[in-house]
């Protein structure tokens, strides 16, 4: 193999790549990224056998065609290191890639291509095209709801669903829920459900940016792929069966309570200071015209903050995990929040003000 390329038009993909790619494997060739150059094009895979990421750069001038493995982090770091001037020169030389550009010689170890995992292909059961700022605006509304290393393993990722009008991700770590949604027509004839895992949600969120071009998913039986630009991403599926959203979701409160959510968020992170730093309860109290916001911890400290809020109703005291609120505040992006509760064992149902494609629940605490 021999070829040249732009350190610009290389180091792109190469970091995105490096970025699906673990230090640590089990496998060797896992921390290596597989090049395959042919027909003036060098195709750049990294998978850690959960997800896998393909990016695709032309036009690259290929002297010699070939495969061969190198190892991700170090190349990247190669590449980052090295000048914009000159043109890098890749050309493996027995079981030694050697990299040149300009006066910088380096030479890397290799492992065989075919020593490289494939994630088997599949029939697709399903295709969908939607604008990447779109998935985009989903994938950032909810992923922070996502489980982290859960027993439960279904909640440890982000549940897709698509019916023949909307496309809806949900995720839950059992305390708290975040929920996004768009209108559009999908051609779905029957609602689909799957679950990909956390690593292929945040990987694939890094991918898109905020454009009305499309990305394409393909729903598989045991993997998602997504074709953004010259990238093809694959994750594979967790197998087993989400909660039942709806279930969760709060009906009928009647305290309905409008606040200005930078004050709120603002109010919360004062109070949260000094909040216990386990459990990081901190209590709300609710009267007409107010929302008082306290906090203490074991050291006998304590905190007390107020906002002015729209609320006409009875009063009310709950508690709440500081953190999962203002990750709520962070999420959100209308000026104006709107909280629904009921009593101080019901959640709280928390939506923007105008705009009701995202909704949120947090679970209460007893302090």
């Amino acid at each position: 193999m021999k070829l040249t390329i732009s350190r610009e038009s290389l180091i792109t993909p190469l970091q995105s790549i490096a970025g699906v790619v673990e230090k640590k494997q089990t496998m060797p060739v896992l921390s290596n990224v597989l090049l395959e150059a042919e027909d003036n094009t060098l195709t750049l895979t990294g998978t850690n056998m959960e997800v896998e990421l393909v990016g695709r750069v032309t036009p690259v001038h290929v002297d010699q065609p070939g495969r061969i493995t190198v190892p991700a982090r170090k190349l990247s770091d190669i590449c980052r290191a090295l000048g914009d001037e000159a043109p890098i020169d890749l050309a493996l030389e027995g079981d030694r890639l050697h990299v040149r550009a300009g006066n910088s010689h380096f030479t890397l170890s290799t492992l065989p291509a075919e020593h490289f995992p494939n994630v088997e292909d599949e029939p697709e059961s399903f295709r969908l095209e939607l604008p990447q700022k779109e998935l985009g605006r989903m994938l950032d509304a909810t992923a922070f709801a996502m489980a982290q290393q859960d027993v439960r393993y279904y909640l440890n990722g982000l549940l897709l669903e698509v019916d023949d009008s909307h496309v809806r991700v949900v995720a839950t770590d059992g305390h708290r829920l975040a929920m996004a949604h768009c209108d559009m027509q999908t051609g779905c004839p029957e609602a689909r459900q799957v679950i990909v895992p956390r690593k292929g949600v945040l990987e694939l969120a890094r991918l898109l940016d905020d454009v009305e071009s499309p990305v394409t998913l393909v729903i598989g039986d045991n993997h998602l792929r997504a074709t953004v630009g010259a990238y093809t991403f694959t994750s594979k599926l967790i197998e087993g069966k989400f909660p039942d959203y709806n279930r969760v979701i709060p009906r009928g409160g009647d305290k309905l309570i409008l606040a200005d959510r930078a004050t709120l968020k603002n109010t919360l992170q004062r109070a949260g200071i000094l909040s216990h730093e386990n459990i990081r309860g901190v209590r709300l109290n609710l009267s007409p015209g107010q929302l008082q916001v306290f906090a203490n911890n074991p050291d006998q400290e304590q905190a007390e903050d107020a906002l002015p809020v729209d609320y006409q109703g009875e009063s009310l005291q709950i508690g709440f995990n500081v953190g999962y609120l203002i990750d709520v505040m962070n999420a959100l992006d209308d000026a104006q929040v709107k909280l629904t509760l009921s009593n101080p064992n019901s959640s709280a149902l928390i939506e923007a003000e105008n705009d009701n494609s995202c909704l949120y629940v947090v679970m209460p605490m007893r302090l």
